[in-house]
């Protein structure tokens, strides 16, 4: 049995290392901490998008930025200027090379890869017992960022799934100045069907086929949709794929599940780490770890994803229902919103530091009747 720890990070993922990034700036101060991560190595499977604004962070990680982007339904386009708050492009690679360099530069930090538990942890007195293949540990805190289980229909308010390809094409077919956040393909049934596309140069980009619906989806059900909307929206037939992305976000948990323990809390996407409406986590647990290691540095246990403010809180609900019960109604609903006359008041709605006005002026985007409606609905359910 090894010594008692400080904390064990279960999930070395974005969420364990952005804390651990935090920890190990703290120097002798860092609490003893072990790192539990399954997979055996990193590779570069994610792709992290933010509006780059203050209060942003670690904005010396991204790769490519977009003045412009553009939404688009049917015959209907729209682009934006958003040279004020460009759009900002953080691969996983960048963010991984710069959090483990930060996690071996500090001896009171180990990750262990490859590893994980032989059960779940349990309570001994006021530690917790956890037993992996390279020993038992015994730490004061867990900060688990593990999934709970597979996503699943009822978990959340709808899923947001997608599939992604970084593609390179021989000919000149992108527009590296300006991204495309959605390009709205027909509706299947409950879900809401779009492309993102993210061109890095005229030759490549990672283009994504998202679903917003109540039932998850797996990339074997999104591959088709991918290659039809590369086909027919793109024109292209046979890209090189250099690298391939997929995932389920919850948007809206339903319920929001309970800490374990005081000194047992959830972190990352299955603690609330995804904004609502839109997905976005990474700033979101970029802000949580800063707040996580005040607290940690001076002997306090963890805390958890803080909750949203009651208006962002209110105002995601109401539009993830409306968008679950008409989602034939997600284009022009989105298509208003990106057509704000002041886009800086969306981008702080968006990024979770709205101002008081930024509220009204989103409402007053949007059209009040199917809201009004669903309200009702809801109210006398």
């Amino acid at each position: 049995m090894k010594p008692g720890d400080d904390l064990v990070i279960l999930g070395g993922g974005c969420a364990g290392l952005s804390l651990a990034m935090r920890l190990a700036q703290l120097g002798e101060q860092c609490p003893q901490t072990i790192i539990v991560e399954p997979r055996d190595s990193y590779v570069n499977d994610r792709t992290w998008c933010f509006w780059d604004a203050p209060p942003a962070q670690l904005t010396s990680l991204v790769r490519h930025r977009w003045n412009r982007f553009e939404v688009m339904a049917g015959d209907r386009r729209l682009e934006v200027d958003c040279t004020a708050s460009p759009y900002a492009m953080i691969p996983a690679s960048a963010f991984y090379e710069t959090a483990l360099k930060a996690v071996a530069g500090n001896s009171r930090l180990r990750l262990l890869t490859g590893e994980r538990l032989d059960g779940e942890p349990v309570r001994r007195g006021d530690r917790w017992e956890i037993t992996t293949a390279q020993g038992v540990f015994r730490p004061r805190w867990i900060v688990d960022t593990r999934p709970t289980r597979p996503p699943r229909r009822g978990d959340a308010l709808l899923w947001q799934s997608f599939l992604g390809q970084e593609i390179r094409c021989e000919t000149e077919c992108f527009n590296p100045g300006c991204a495309t956040l959605m390009d709205f393909l027909p509706g299947t049934g409950e879900g809401i069907m779009f492309l993102y596309v993210l061109p890095t140069t005229t030759c490549q980009a990672l283009v994504e086929v998202t679903s917003f619906a109540p039932d998850p989806l797996g990339p074997d059900s999104l591959q088709p949709m991918l290659t039809n909307a590369l086909a027919a929206r793109l024109k292209i037939a046979r890209p090189q794929v250099i690298r391939a992305e997929s995932g389920s976000l919850p948007m809206g948990l339903s319920p929001v599940q309970a800490q374990p323990h005081p000194d047992w809390i959830r972190a990352g996407l299955t603690g609330g780490a995804a904004r609502p409406a839109s997905g976005f986590a990474f700033q979101r647990i970029q802000r949580w770890a800063d707040h996580c290691a005040v607290q940690l540095a001076q002997g306090l246990r963890p805390c958890a994803q803080p909750a949203e403010p009651w208006p962002i809180r209110a105002m995601d609900d109401l539009f993830l229902r409306v968008l679950r019960r008409y989602p034939e109604a997600a284009p022009d609903l989105f298509m208003r919103l990106f057509a704000m006359r002041d886009t800086s008041a969306m981008v702080r709605f968006m990024s979770d530091c709205p101002r008081w006005v930024d509220y009204y002026r989103i409402i007053r985007a949007l059209p009040p009747g199917l809201f009004l409606r669903e309200l009702g609905k809801t109210r006398f359910s």
